[in-house]
């Protein structure tokens, strides 16, 4: 049930509109359940539809009031901005009422000012709305905005979502990303000890007040390096996909890609010297160049078309839809120049420590320091975004056939 209102009169509009926000919600719920920070106050949106604006419109007689006359009851008053406020009153005090301004509404909970501060909703001109805790005008705590193009639920700070409060628990799905740099520490060659592992230590940037259970996971999936630029090769990644394999875990390859090589020839050095079996889990391309990397190849628009090459010539030769991997602040930067790639491409975001999902991702890098059983010293740790049903249906859909 939906209530937030809407700024068109057009029904078409109005339609889409709800048809959007309706696939967030859906999308919310697909996947997270009530292990998740923010699931019953979403649950609670999703059943009831915004109540703010009958909770706390004001009802009854309603006087004209300035801001310094002695005030008990429901009034009408305008703050120090000039916004209107239909406001209850207590003891001379503002306490709750409806606040309009140029952009839309807030109806819910206010200071003596008139600002925002307490539980309310805003519901903006801009098809925008936003819910839960305020201080000063800001969301502050557990809150969440609701939008056509996406929904933020969980922690806010300073009107700036800060990301979903994660969990962590066993039924979580977690992996591995690895590369020759496990195999090669202390200038020695240290072998996985694949029938042992298993996930021991998350990492030292997650709290530990949010680790429901006893920190030990089974690796359910892992990505191998394969390849780099045109001539590097990962030269433990044939023994490495052939013990994943025998172990039945299920194993990706992956491409770091370089800002010097044409991305033709990328794709192919790739494909040359990676498998790709039945039920293996997508091929990924990472992208990690610096900004004055990106700079000297031309620009994002530049690196963006060298992407689209290799995407879709590995998609050609495997028939199956590469995984696109970046950082949090490549996501922000750069990815809105590509909308194409954002939507058309399933999203593996790293974020160490902060799950802060501006985007829908498929997969989230939590670690680049967690510890693994089988495994000597640092590991990059994964999660997928769903829970066993989304893994299986994920499993279905997108691995090579």
């Amino acid at each position: 049930m939906l209530n937030a209102p809407l700024p068109t009169a057009n029904r078409d509009t109005y339609s889409t509109y709800r048809q959007k926000v309706q696939a967030e919600l859906d999308y919310y719920f697909q996947r997270h359940n009530s292990h998740d920070a923010g699931y019953e106050m979403m649950s609670r949106y999703a059943a009831e539809g915004d109540t703010t604006l009958y909770s706390y419109c004001p009802t009854g007689r309603l006087t004209l009031r300035s801001m310094r006359s002695p005030r008990h009851g429901k009034g009408l008053m305008r703050d120090r901005q000039g916004r209107l406020i239909v406001g209850e009153f207590l003891s001379d005090t503002l306490v709750s009422g409806l606040r309009f301004d140029s952009l839309g509404f807030y109806a819910g909970q206010m200071n003596a000012l008139g600002e925002a501060s307490g539980q309310g909703a805003y519901h903006a001109f801009d098809d925008t709305y936003a819910a839960g805790h305020w201080h000063h005008d800001q969301l502050e705590g557990l809150a969440f905005s609701l939008s056509p193009a996406l929904l933020k639920a969980g922690v806010w700070q300073y009107g700036l979502f800060r990301g979903e409060q994660m969990n962590y628990h066993a039924d979580r799905i977690y992996g591995i990303d690895i590369s020759r740099h496990q195999h090669e520490k202390y200038r020695r060659h240290l072998p996985f000890s694949w029938n042992n592992l298993r996930i021991t230590h998350l990492g030292h940037r997650i709290n530990l007040q949010l680790v429901l259970d006893k920190v030990d996971y089974p690796v359910s999936f892992v990505f191998i390096k394969s390849t780099e630029g045109t001539t590097i090769e990962n030269r433990y990644y044939d023994s490495d996909y052939q013990s994943a394999h025998d172990r039945h875990i299920a194993v990706g390859s992956y491409h770091f890609f370089s800002t010097k090589t044409p991305a033709s020839e990328q794709a192919r050095h790739f494909l040359s010297h990676s498998h790709f079996q039945k039920g293996d889990l997508p091929p990924m391309l990472d992208i990690e160049p610096s900004d004055k990397q990106i700079e000297q190849m031309g620009g994002p628009l530049v690196l963006f078309n060298e992407m689209r090459t290799w995407l879709q010539m590995v998609e050609h030769a495997t028939h199956t839809r590469p995984l696109i991997y970046i950082n949090q602040n490549f996501s922000l930067t750069y990815l809105t120049m590509a909308p194409d790639l954002k939507e058309n491409y399933p999203l593996w975001i790293a974020r160490y420590g902060e799950y802060k999902p501006h985007h829908h991702m498929t997969f989230w890098q939590l670690s680049a320091d967690g510890r693994v059983s089988g495994i000597t010293g640092d590991v990059d740790l994964n999660v997928f975004n769903g829970y066993q049903h989304h893994w299986e249906q994920f499993l279905r859909e997108s691995t090579i056939k």
